[in-house]
This record gives structure tokens, sequence and C-alpha cells, in this order.
């Protein structure tokens, strides 16, 4: 195995729009991030994964570029761009960007040029395909934001593709000329001196065979993810992509990728892989359905949950590593996810972010974690901007859910609940902007904000400045990044304990995920009591004892134990 510099790597994730407004026209800027460098530096973080400031007409909130050279205007310019890749290199903190390669936005010149004629030169840098017979779409997959994943264009009087929205045409990557030009572009942004890329939605650069697949819905569609995702010869493209620009670099490289078994995620992370790192969903999509419409929701339960975590750490095992996070923009707050409504206290927060923090991985923070924000519950559909959510919620009230459940639902898993302004005061507007925010901010930011949490010295912020110095700077960090990872406990309904191990040395989490005490029995030996989210409590008596213990409710220790 050989070593990375980003192996004990704390990564914080900034969706820039709701970050931090700095010229008060109510949208987060590059300015905004470079005035908060100094909070992050505090934090204890390494590097920052932007979210897409590339110009864009914001269809999906910048998942839609329209020009990868330049910066979107709302965001501020090419030389903010620079000055905080800058500024964040003078306090020790490397910037990763947004690659988002699998579609462009249908307003960038290659689609203009492609859509104009069918013998175009730019006609196949995207996938175009004649009607069928009836002169509908070629096939009958459903786009990821609902709805098919064909648009009929009738200048040229065929249907391109689109794997998200028709503002999103999918790129042609059979196309050699332009993966070569998506190579030139993405080597020209490293030059700039980026640590890395997260690279968006990668799975589905591979198609294989424009076929009609089995109908799993009640519109009548397929899933493209059936049809496109992780298709053959996927890993060629990927392989070459890694030649051509990430291997001549010392960068972290993650992908957003889906996919079936254990044995195809290792194909793409590792050292011999496409990428270094790879986002695994099966622990943050347990709640959701097989298919694509999030408004069928399932039971899980904490057995499950465990089942999933552990399982993606046995796959990224040995000489891999998991990228590990609760949340992301795409996510709703885990407080919301993993937490009954009226358990959400600073004590299951803290114990969330322990069991989070201390697995064997890169952890990634979503802007606001780290003080304890949650979901928001906006009263009328017409308050979320979400692109998603909109399609969505359409798609439900077809399938016959009345307009109260399926805001249920939103309020449940809208993306727009992780993009609510960040929380930085209780002052107006949150301290995020002057001006109105372009998202609703969420009412509780008068008691849940930054400011609150740097006042008090027991607060959700400092625990896990807690848990990244004990990743980075401690007796323990060793173990902690790249000890062994062992389930323990894993038929228990109430609780998640772990063991890491490194050359015989020892450490164990064990968290209460219920609101009662729960007794823990393990045959160890407390050597250490390390860290505990109930400061205030004796652990005397636990201390060089067989680990026989009631803990409290929401309670997490993480103890030295032989």
């Amino acid at each position: 195995m050989t070593e990375k510099w980003w192996y004990d790597s704390v990564i914080y994730q900034i969706y820039p729009k709701s970050f931090n407004d700095s010229n008060n026209d109510g949208i987060g800027d590059l300015r905004g991030i470079i005035e908060k460098l100094d909070y992050l530096n505090r934090l204890g973080i390494d590097l920052i994964w932007l979210s897409p400031v590339f110009s864009s007409p914001m269809k999906d909130n910048g998942y839609d570029i329209d020009d990868y050279y330049a910066i979107a205007e709302q965001f501020g310019s090419m030389e903010d761009m620079e000055e905080l890749i800058a500024e964040a290199d003078k306090r020790g903190i490397g910037i990763m960007m947004d690659l988002v390669i699998n579609h462009s936005s249908d307003q960038h010149r290659w689609f203009k040029e492609s859509r104009k004629s069918k013998n175009n030169p730019k006609r196949d840098y995207y996938i175009w395909k004649e009607p069928k017979a009836d002169g509908g779409p070629p096939t009958n997959w459903r786009s990821i934001f609902g709805g098919s994943a064909w648009t009929y264009d009738q200048q040229t009087e065929q249907y391109y593709l689109h794997t998200f929205a028709e503002e999103q045409p999918d790129l042609n990557w059979e196309n050699k000329k332009l993966r070569q030009e998506l190579y030139q572009m993405v080597n020209w942004w490293l030059d700039k001196g980026l640590a890395g890329f997260r690279v968006d939605a990668i799975s589905y650069i591979k198609k294989s065979g424009f076929k009609d697949q089995k109908v799993n819905g009640p519109d009548g569609l397929s899933s493209i993810f059936e049809a496109s995702a992780n298709q053959p010869g996927i890993l060629d493209l990927l392989n070459e992509l890694k030649a051509e620009t990430f291997s001549n670099y010392q960068i972290v490289t993650v992908a957003e990728l889906y996919a079936e078994d254990n044995k195809r995620m290792q194909e793409f992370a590792g050292d011999d892989a496409p990428f270094d790192l790879v986002f695994d969903f099966r622990h943050v999509d347990l709640d959701l359905s097989e298919g694509s419409e999030w408004f069928k929701a399932r039971d899980w339960d904490l057995i499950e949950l465990k089942e999933r975590l552990n399982e993606i750490q046995k796959t990224y095992a040995d000489d891999r590593r998991a990228a590990i996070f609760w949340e992301n923009h795409d996510q709703p707050r885990s407080l919301n996810k993993y937490l009954n409504e009226a358990e959400i206290n600073d004590y299951s927060i803290k114990m969330l972010a322990a069991v989070f923090m201390l697995q064997r991985g890169i952890p990634f923070i979503y802007q606001g974690q780290e003080i304890g924000m949650s979901n928001v519950k906006f009263e009328n559909i017409d308050d979320y901007q979400d692109l998603a959510t909109h399609g969505l919620y359409q798609e439900a009230l077809k399938a016959g859910y009345d307009k109260e459940e399926v805001m249920e639902v939103v309020w449940r898993r809208s993306r727009d609940n992780s993009r609510t302004p960040m929380q930085w005061s209780d002052a107006e507007n949150a301290g995020f902007s002057k001006a109105e925010p372009w998202l609703k901010l969420n009412p509780n930011y008068q008691e849940i904000n930054v400011e609150e949490n740097l006042k008090d010295d027991n607060s959700v912020f400092y625990f896990y400045k807690e848990l990244i110095k004990l990743r980075k700077n401690s007796p323990y960090q060793e173990i902690i990044v790249d000890g062994k990872y062992q389930p323990l406990l894993e038929s228990d309904p109430n609780l998640i304990a772990y063991l890491r191990e490194k050359e015989g040395e020892r450490l164990l989490l064990a968290a209460n995920f219920k609101n009662k005490e729960v007794e823990i029995n393990l045959d160890y030996q407390v050597e250490e009591i390390i860290l505990s989210n109930y400061p205030e409590f004796d652990y005397r008596a636990l201390k060089a004892k067989m680990l026989d213990y009631q803990l409290s409710p929401f309670e997490t220790i993480l103890l030295k134990v032989k």
C-alpha cells in the first residue's frame, strides 16, 4: 500500500450559493468563502470541496455548465478563484472543484453548435437519435429528475439524451475529440493549483445499446440507471481520463458513483483504479425504495444501518479508503434522517458525529453539519428552488399521492434541506447576507448558528474540532486513520460499536442510538477514556474494569481497550 498525502485529511464541502454572501446580493460567492477561511482553519479541516462555480445558467444550481473556463458571475471572477486557492494554501488548506463532465448546459457553445444541423462538426459531441416510428422518444428511459430522458429538437427532428434535466444534455464520451477537449480543460484547472476534484455523476458516461428497458414506474418509463450506469467499457474511459489528467499531479479524486456490488465499487477506487475514492451511498439511501422516485419511502432500523456501514467499510478495506459522510448537497440533514425530530439535541448530534468521524476513511463534513443544522419545513412548494424537488413533486402527484403527503416527503427528502443558507449568527438573514437570500432561511437560525457554537466550549462545533484533532494530532492518529475496522454488537438494536486496531493497539467506539439507558457488555478491559459526549459524567468507575456499563441516552464513548 502506498501512503498518500491525503490519508489523514478532513474535507469540508461548501455549497457556494448558500455559504456566505460578500456583496449582499443574496447569493453566496467566492469572496464570501475567502472571508470565512479562518473559521474553517479553526475547525481544523485540510481540504475544501466546492460545488460548481463554473459559468452556468443555473437551471440546476451550477451542475449545468456553459463554460468550463469561466466563473459564474454570481460567484465572482477568475481572479477571485485564484485568490481563494492562494489564500487557502496560506492556511494549509487545498481546494477541490466539482468536475461535471457527464453533461453540459444546453447553453454551452458546443451544444448550440451541435443542434444546428446533423452534419455540424460538434453534432457528435452529444447523443442524438431518431424518433421511434410513432415519433416518440428513442427509448423508454426515465431521467433522474423524472420524465423522459429524451427531448425532441424541432430544428433537426431528432431527440437528444439527458440523464438529468433537459437543459443538461449528455456529452458523448465515444467522441475522442470531445474527450481531448475535456482533458485539456481538466489539466488547465490543475495547473492553477487545485488539490483535486470531486467528479460528478460519472457512472453515466458510457452508454451501450439504446433499447427499451423493463417498466418500473406508473409513468410507463424505466429508470435510466438500469440502462446507462456503469456499462461495459466504462473503466477504459475512466482509466484514460486518469492517465491524461489526474495521474500527472499530486491530487486527490473522489467520484460520485452508484454500483451494484462491492466488487464493482472496488474497480473504481484505489491505487490502480481510476479514482482515489468513491462516494458510496448505501447508508444514506436506506430510507429510499428501489428506483428513482424518492417519494416512495421505506422503513429501516439500526441493524440495517449497521449492516450498510459495515459493508462499506468491508468494501474499502486494506489498500483502499472509504469516503465517509453523513451529508452533502443532494442529501437532507443527517439529524432528521437518523433521529426522530423530538430526539434531536446536542447529545444525539454529537453521537452521530463520533460514529461518522471515527470510522476508517476520509471524512467529508458538509457546511453547517459542524454546528448541527437541520432540515427545514417550508409550507409552500413554491418556496423550494430545487429542480429535482419540483420534478418529483409532480411525479408523486401523478402517482396518486395528495399534496399533504407529498409535502411530508419534501420536508423529509428535498435537496433544499441542505441548501438553506449557512447560519452564521442570529442577526438578520442569519449573518449570511444583508439582502434577502436566494433560498429562504431555516427559522431556527436564531438558536442554531456559528456565533452561538463558538461561545460554548461544549458545543457541537468544538466536538467536531476535537474529533478532527483526534484524527490529525493525537496519540491515536495512526489507529484512527489507518487501523483496521471491526464491527461489534452487529445484532444489537440499540447500539453501534466498533473496534479500530493497529499493531496491537485498540480503540473502541460505543454509541447509544436510543433515548433511553442501554447496557453495553463487552469482554474488553478499559485502559483509557478518550472521548465522550457527556463531559460532565464521571468515568472513573469505568476505568480499568471490564466493559459492563449503562450508556445514557445517546451517549457515545471512545475508549482505549485491551
